[in-house]
C-alpha cells in the first residue's frame, strides 16, 4: 500500500502538470506539397529540418502528392476542398493559368512588406530576368523562383575523333562542337552508322531527344507564341515554320521521326544511358544530368556548347544583323506558391524566404554534398533563378573534372540568355498543342505550316472564350441546387401519397414498407452518387465552368463545339473508339469461346489449365497495361516481343518488327493485343453456357452425322447466343470507355495521345478537357456525347437480338 506522503507528491505533481499543459503553445501545421524525401533529396530534408529548429513553434508536414508538375487535379482538389497546403513547389510555367484562376495568392504585398527589414526577403535584382518573369502575372509576383534549368549541348568528343576523316570531307571541324542549325544537321548526319538489318547502331543527333521541344528551336529564331497584350496566339509565324521544318529535317535525315521513337523507346537510364554508352553522339539538354554524367559516365570524353542556333542568328545576318545575342537558350523551372485558401500565409511566406534565400540553398547543397561523398559519389549543385545563389554554389562546390566544372559554367553563363515559354493562362493548352503541332509535322501528317495553323485555332478557341466570357450571364449555382432538392423533395412526397393511396392490405402494406426500406440504402446512393451527379452535369454541358470559379450560361455553345471547333479531336476520339472496337470485340469473343471449348474437354489437369488462362483476369490495370509496355517495346533490345519478331519474321520474310506504342499505324493494334491477353477472362460465362447446353442435343446430331463444324453452328452457337450477346453489348461499352491502358501506355506525357493522337479514346479527351484544361463544362458535353452513343449503340443490338439471339424459352 502506497504511502500518503507518496499519494500526496503524486497528486501535486499531476496538478503542476495539469497547470503548465494549457500554458503551452500548440505548434502550428505549415503544410508543403512538391517536395519529395529520399536518397537524392536530403538537401531539401535538410532546409526543412533547419527550418523547424528556427522556428520551434511550427510543425512543417511535406508531402510530394505528385504536386507541381503538369497534372493538377490534387491541387484543384484541395482548393476547392478548402484544404489547400501552405506552401507548393509549383512548376512555374503554369503559375499564369493558376493566378489568372484565382487559385494563388500574390505575393507583392508580402514582398513590399519585408523588403529592406529581412535579409531573408527575395529581392528581383538577385535573379535571372526569365525564371522570375515566368512565375510573374499581370505585374504581380505569384511565386518565388528556385531551380532553373536551361539548356546546352553535350556531344562525345570520342566519337567526332572516330569519324573526323568524315567530319573533315564534309568541311567540319572534328574538334568543336556545332555552331548553326545547319552544321548540326551535317554532323549530326555524318556521325549516324548505317543501318544493321533496318536497326539503328548509333545517332548522330536527335532533334528532340533530351529537353528541347519546338519551343527551344522557335525561341533561338524569335519565334513568338503569343501577342505581347496576350490576346492572341501567334504559333503560326515564318519563324516558327522555319524552327519546326528545321526539326522535321532532322529526323527525315535518318530515316525518319518513327524510325527514331522505335530506337529512342529502348532507351534507359543511369548506367545504361544512351549518351553515356555511345548511342547518341549529340544532345542537347539540362543541368539535372550532370550528376548522372559524372555518377555513370566519368570516363566519358563530354564536350559542351552552346545549343546551335539558326545561321542568320549566329552569324548577325538578315533579322538578326542588329540581334545583341548570339546563343539563345530556353529556361523552365520550379517557384515556392502559396494557393488560395492556405490557412497559414504567415508561416508559409517565412518558408518560402528562407529556402530561398543563398542561405537556405547553401544548407540544402551542403547537405546533399555531404550525402553524396558518404556514398562515394561526386556532387554537381543544380542550377538555381537566383544568379546569387549560382555563383556562390559553383564557388562552393565547383567540380574537381575540368569537363563538368566546364558544363556547369557553360550552364551558368547561359542563364542570362534565357528564354521563357508564354506567361499565359492557356500555358497548359498551348505545350500539348505545340507538341502536337510537332508530331503532326515530324510524321508527315501535316506540313509545318498547317500543323501550326491547327494548333493555333485550338489555343485561339480558349483564349476567345476566356476574353469573350463577359458576354455571358453568370450562374447562382445555389439556385438549380435548391430546384434539385425541392424537385427530390416533391418527388419523394408524390410516390409516398401514392403509396399511402393504393389499396392494400395490413400484411401487404407491411410488407412494402420493410422492402423500401432494405432497398433504400441503394435507393439513396443511386440518387446522390449517380443520377444526380449526371443531372448535374447535364446542367454543366451548357455552361463555362472551371471550378475553381463561377459558372457562366453558354447554352449549347459546348455542344456546338463537339462538331464544330473541336471536331478534328472528337473525330479522331470516335474513330480510334469505333476501330477498337471493330476489331477487338470480334477478336475477343471469338477467343475467349476457342480457350472456353478447349477448357471445356474433360481431361487429366483441366483445373490448373483453367486457373491459368483466368489468371489475366485478377492482375490490375495498371500492372498489366505497364507489363504490356515492356513486351511491346519498340526496340527489340529491350522489347520481348519485337526480340522474338527481329529473330524469325524478319530473316524468313523481311519484315521489320512494327513499333507498336511508338507507331501511328500500330499503337491502336498494340491495344488490341493487350486486350487478348485477358480474353480468358470471360470464360466463366462460356464455360456455364457450354455446361449448360444439354448433352442429348449433341446426341441426337451424332446420330444425324452431323459433322464438328454443323454441330457448332447449329447446336453450340445458338445456344450460346444470349452469352454472345451479352458479351458484345459490354465489350462495344468498354470499347467507348477505353482509358486506364492509354494513360499508362501512352509514349508522351504531353501532348498527342500517342503518335498523332492515335491513341486518343472518348474518355481520354473528356479527361484532358475537364482535369488538364479544367473545362468542366466542355467536358461534360463530352460525357453526354459519350452516354447518347452508348445509348443508341445498346437499343440498336437490343433491337437487333430477336433475329438471332435463342433463349430457352422460345417458341
Amino acid at each position: 500500500m502506497k504511502s500518503p506522503r507518496f499519494v500526496f507528491a503524486l497528486a501535486c505533481a499531476l496538478s503542476v502538470l495539469a497547470a503548465v499543459a494549457p500554458a503551452q503553445q500548440k505548434k502550428r501545421d505549415l503544410v508543403v506539397w512538391g517536395i519529395s524525401f529520399g536518397p537524392d533529396t536530403k538537401g531539401a530534408e535538410a532546409v526543412v529540418r533547419e527550418f523547424a529548429r528556427r522556428h520551434p513553434d511550427i510543425n512543417v508536414r511535406v508531402l510530394s502528392m505528385g504536386a507541381g508538375n503538369m497534372n493538377p487535379q490534387k491541387l484543384m482538389t484541395s482548393i476547392v476542398g478548402n484544404v489547400a497546403p501552405d506552401v507548393i513547389n509549383q512548376d512555374r510555367f503554369s503559375v499564369s493559368d493558376w493566378a489568372s484562376r484565382g487559385a494563388f495568392r500574390p505575393l507583392d504585398d508580402l514582398l513590399a512588406r519585408d523588403q529592406g527589414k529581412d535579409p531573408l526577403c527575395p529581392r528581383k535584382e538577385q535573379y535571372y530576368k526569365a525564371p522570375w518573369t515566368e512565375a510573374s502575372w499581370k505585374g504581380s509576383v505569384y511565386g518565388i523562383p528556385t531551380g532553373a534549368d536551361d539548356r546546352i549541348l553535350y556531344y562525345n568528343k570520342a566519337i567526332f575523333r572516330e569519324h573526323a576523316d568524315a567530319l573533315r570531307a564534309a568541311g567540319l571541324d572534328p574538334d568543336r562542337a556545332p555552331r548553326t542549325w545547319s552544321e548540326l544537321l551535317k554532323y549530326g548526319k555524318i556521325l549516324t552508322p548505317p543501318l544493321v538489318n533496318g536497326q539503328f547502331q548509333g545517332v548522330g543527333f536527335l532533334p528532340n531527344f533530351g529537353n528541347v521541344w519546338l519551343y527551344m528551336y522557335a525561341f533561338q529564331n524569335n519565334a513568338s507564341f503569343m501577342s505581347e497584350d496576350g490576346r492572341k496566339c501567334t504559333m503560326d509565324t515564318p519563324a516558327a515554320e522555319e524552327a519546326l521544318q528545321f526539326i522535321v529535317d532532322g529526323y527525315d535525315q535518318i530515316g525518319g521521326y518513327e524510325k527514331a521513337q522505335e530506337y529512342q523507346s529502348g532507351f534507359l537510364t543511369g548506367a545504361n544511358d544512351a549518351f553515356v554508352l555511345g548511342k547518341v553522339a549529340m544532345k542537347i539538354d539540362g543541368d539535372w544530368i550532370l550528376n548522372d554524367l559524372s555518377r555513370y559516365g566519368p570516363s566519358l570524353d563530354l564536350g559542351v556548347a552552346p545549343p546551335p542556333v539558326p545561321d542568320d542568328r549566329y552569324y548577325h545576318r538578315g533579322k538578326f544583323a542588329n540581334e545583341p545575342e548570339t546563343f539563345v537558350t530556353w529556361v523552365g523551372g520550379y517557384c515556392y506558391s502559396i494557393p488560395k485558401g492556405a490557412r497559414n500565409v504567415q508561416d508559409g511566406w517565412e518558408y518560402i524566404k528562407f529556402a530561398t534565400s543563398t542561405e537556405g540553398r547553401m544548407i540544402e547543397n551542403t547537405a546533399q554534398h555531404d550525402w553524396e561523398r558518404l556514398r562515394g559519389r561526386a556532387f554537381i549543385p543544380r542550377q538555381q533563378g537566383s544568379r546569387e545563389a549560382n555563383e556562390a554554389l559553383f564557388k562552393a562546390f565547383k567540380p574537381a573534372d575540368a569537363k563538368f566544372a566546364a558544363a556547369l559554367r557553360e550552364h551558368m553563363d547561359l542563364m542570362p540568355h534565357g528564354r521563357i515559354r508564354p506567361v499565359t493562362f492557356v500555358g497548359q493548352t498551348l505545350w500539348s498543342n505545340h507538341v502536337k503541332a510537332m508530331e503532326a509535322a515530324c510524321y508527315h501528317k501535316l506540313s509545318p505550316k498547317d500543323a501550326l495553323i491547327g494548333a493555333q485555332q485550338v489555343v485561339q478557341r480558349d483564349l476567345d472564350a476566356y476574353f469573350d466570357k463577359e458576354q455571358h450571364p453568370i450562374i447562382n449555382l445555389s439556385i438549380p441546387l435548391w430546384i434539385g432538392i425541392w424537385a427530390a423533395i416533391l418527388a419523394l412526397i408524390s410516390c409516398t401519397w401514392l403509396f399511402l393511396k393504393k389499396k392494400m392490405g395490413r400484411l401487404e402494406r407491411s410488407e412494402a414498407w420493410w422492402a423500401y426500406l432494405f432497398i433504400s440504402p441503394w435507393a439513396l446512393g443511386f440518387l446522390l452518387l449517380t443520377l444526380g451527379p449526371m443531372l448535374a452535369s447535364l446542367f454543366f454541358s451548357f455552361t463555362q465552368y472551371d471550378v475553381l470559379n463561377e459558372a457562366r450560361w453558354v447554352g449549347t455553345k459546348n455542344y456546338q463545339d463537339l462538331g464544330g471547333a473541336d471536331q478534328v479531336n472528337v473525330f479522331k476520339a470516335l474513330g480510334n473508339a469505333v476501330y477498337l472496337a471493330g476489331l477487338s470485340v470480334p477478336l475477343a469473343l471469338a477467343v475467349g469461346l476457342a480457350i472456353a471449348l478447349l477448357l471445356n474437354q474433360a481431361t487429366r489437369g483441366m483445373r490448373f489449365y483453367r486457373t491459368f488462362f483466368y489468371m489475366p483476369a485478377i492482375v490490375p490495370g495498371v500492372a498489366s497495361a505497364v507489363l504490356w509496355l515492356w513486351v511491346l517495346t519498340a526496340d527489340p533490345n529491350k522489347g520481348l516481343l519485337n526480340a522474338g519478331w527481329q529473330q524469325t519474321i524478319t530473316p524468313w520474310l523481311g519484315i521489320s518488327p512494327p513499333g507498336w506504342v511508338n507507331s501511328a499505324d500500330w499503337s491502336k493494334n498494340a491495344l488490341v493485343v493487350m486486350g487478348m491477353w485477358g480474353a480468358g477472362s470471360g470464360m466463366i460465362l462460356w464455360l456455364a453456357g457450354l455446361k449448360g447446353i444439354s448433352g442429348t442435343l449433341y446426341e441426337a446430331a451424332s446420330i444425324d452425322g452431323a459433322n464438328p463444324r454443323q454441330t457448332f453452328w447449329s447446336i453450340t452457337f445458338p445456344q450460346l447466343s444470349p452469352i454472345i450477346f451479352f458479351n458484345a453489348v459490354m465489350g462495344f461499352i468498354g470499347a467507348m470507355q477505353v482509358f486506364d491502358q492509354v494513360y499508362i501506355m501512352k509514349p508522351s506525357g504531353d501532348g498527342p495521345v500517342g503518335p498523332d493522337d492515335s491513341m486518343l479514346t472518348p474518355v481520354y479527351l473528356l479527361f484532358n478537357n475537364g482535369f488538364a484544361y479544367f473545362k468542366m463544362g466542355y467536358a461534360s458535353a463530352i460525357a453526354w456525347l459519350i452516354f447518347a452513343i452508348i445509348l443508341v449503340l445498346t437499343y440498336t443490338q437490343f433491337k437487333l437480338a430477336p433475329r438471332w439471339v435463342h433463349y430457352e424459352d422460345d417458341k
